[in-house]
C-alpha cells in the first residue's frame, strides 16, 4: 500500500552550547490509520551536500528520493550536522553518531509524544492529509542511510562509526571514496569547478585559519542568494556557500576537515616525494596521522561495509569520479554488495536540475530507490 501523503516533524537530537541541532523525520500518511497501532517501518537518514561548510536538513533536499521513498511507506530523515569551520570531521563523526543514536532509542518514544499530544515538537504540515495520528514509527533494525556529494562523506563515516551501523548505503556523487587525493590538497591556478572564476582568498579572512577559530559553532547555514539587482544576479551572499570552493582551490581542504593547520596536513601531504597513484594503500594510510585517519573512508573498508550504491556523474568537477570508482573497486575487493551507476557527460548536483533534452533520469531514481528498499525489509519485531 501506498502512502496519500507526508507529514514532517521537526527535532532537536542534541544541543551544543545551548544551540540545538536538528532533524526533520518525513512520515508517511494514509487517510484509513487513525485507528492503527504504531507500525514500525523502514528509515533511511539523509545528509545534505555543501562540502561540510554550508547547508542544513532542507539544503538541496532530494525531492526525488524522499518522496519515492515516502510512497513505499519508508519513513525519511534530514538530519543536520556541524560545519567547517569552526567545526572538524571529527565533530562531524560526533553528530551522526548521535543522529543514529536519537533515531534507533529516542525518536519512537518522542514520536509517541507528539501523536498523544503530550509535548515535543508541533508537526509541521506537507501535504493535505496531516492527521492527528500517526501509526508509524522506526524499525531500529533497518536504518539505512543517504548523502549527496559532502553527505556522501558523512553516510560512508556513518558506515564506519554508527551504532545502530546503517544496513544500505545510498552515495550520490559522494566525497570520501578518496579524501587522500591531490584534489584536495593541491592549490588551483585555474578554474577548476564548472569553469567558474577563482576566488579572491582576501574576502574571506574570517574563514581562514587562524581567524576561522573564533567563529561560532553552527549547523545551520541557509542557502542565500543575491537579488537581480546585484552586479552578479543570484551570486551566493552566504559566504559559507563558497567556501568549499575555497578550500579546494587553496589545497587546504583537509586541514579545515582533520583540523591539522599546524603544521597544515596538507603542505605535508603536497611534500612528499612518491608518485600519489603508485602508492600502495597500507603507505596511503601511512601518511595520514593516525588519530585522523577514522575521518578517511577509503582506508576503512571491510567485508562488514553495507551494500553500497554509488551513482556519479562521469563529467563532475566538484567531486572527481575517481572517488567512486575508487570506493567501488575497494568494496568490490572485499565482497561487498556494491553497484556504481556512471551518469554519462553529468556535472556536480546533476540531480537537481532539469536534464538535456531527450535525458530522463527516472530509471536511475527508480533503481536506486530499489536497491534501499530491497536491502531494507522490515524486521520481524
Amino acid at each position: 500500500m501506498e502512502s496519500d501523503s507526508t507529514c514532517i516533524l521537526s527535532f532537536d537530537y542534541k544541543h551544543i552550547d545551548g544551540k540545538p541541532v536538528a532533524l526533520e523525520v518525513y512520515l508517511p500518511v494514509l487517510r484509513d490509520c487513525g485507528s492503527q497501532p504504531p507500525i514500525r517501518r523502514p528509515t533511511v537518514i539523509y545528509f545534505h551536500g555543501g562540502a561540510l561548510t554550508v547547508g542544513n536538513r532542507r539544503s538541496w533536499l532530494p525531492t526525488w528520493l524522499q518522496s519515492r521513498l515516502s510512497a513505499q511507506r519508508f519513513i525519511f530523515i534530514s538530519a543536520d550536522y556541524r560545519l567547517m569551520p569552526p567545526a572538524t570531521g571529527h565533530d562531524i563523526v560526533e553528530d551522526i553518531q548521535d543522529v543514529f543514536r536519537f533515531v534507533a532509542t529516542s525518536l519512537n518514544s518522542r514520536l509517541d509524544e507528539v501523536m498523544s499530544d503530550k509535548g515535543g515538537t508541533d508537526p509541521i504540515p506537507a501535504g493535505d492529509n496531516l492527521l492527528l495520528w500517526n501509526p508509524y514509527r522506526i524499525d531500529p533494525e533497518a536504518i539505512g542511510v543517504a548523502g549527496t556529494s559532502a553527505g556522501g562523506l558523512c553516510a560512508y563515516l556513518a558506515c564506519m562509526h554508527a551504532d545502530p551501523k546503517p544496513r544500505v548505503v545510498l552515495s550520490m556523487y559522494g566525497m570520501g571514496g578518496k579524501l587522500y587525493n591531490p584534489h584536495y590538497f593541491t592549490p588551483k591556478s585555474e578554474p577548476f569547478f564548472r569553469g567558474r572564476e577563482l576566488l579572491d582568498p582576501q574576502q574571506f579572512r574570517s574563514f581562514l585559519y587562524p581567524q576561522s577559530s573564533a567563529l561560532e559553532s553552527t549547523s545551520d547555514s541557509p542557502l542565500a542568494y543575491h537579488p537581480p539587482t546585484y552586479d552578479i544576479p543570484g551570486y551566493p551572499s552566504n559566504p559559507r556557500m563558497l567556501l568549499g570552493r575555497l578550500y579546494l582551490q587553496l589545497g587546504t581542504y583537509l586541514d579545515y576537515y582533520t583540523g591539522v593547520h599546524e603544521p597544515s596536513l596538507s603542505a605535508y601531504l603536497r611534500s612528499l616525494s612518491v608518485d600519489t597513484t603508485s602508492r600502495v594503500e597500507g603507505l596511503h594510510a601511512n601518511s595520514i596521522p593516525e588519530q585522523h585517519r577514522p575521518l578517511f573512508p577509503q582506508f576503512a573498508v571491510t567485508s562488514a561495509w553495507p551494500p553500497t550504491c554509488l551513482v556519479h556523474g562521469s563529467a563532475d568537477t566538484a567531486v572527481l569520479i575517481e572517488e567512486s570508482r575508487h570506493m567501488y573497486s575497494l568494496l568490490m575487493a572485499a565482497n561487498v554488495d556494491v553497484e556504481l551507476w556512471e551518469v554519462d557527460g553529468a556535472e556536480h548536483t546533476f540531480d537537481y536540475e532539469p536534464p538535456a533534452v531527450g535525458t530522463s533520469y527516472e530509471t536511475l531514481f527508480h533503481d536506486a530507490v530499489k536497491f534501499l528498499i530491497d536491502h531494507l525489509n522490515p524486521s520481524t519485531t
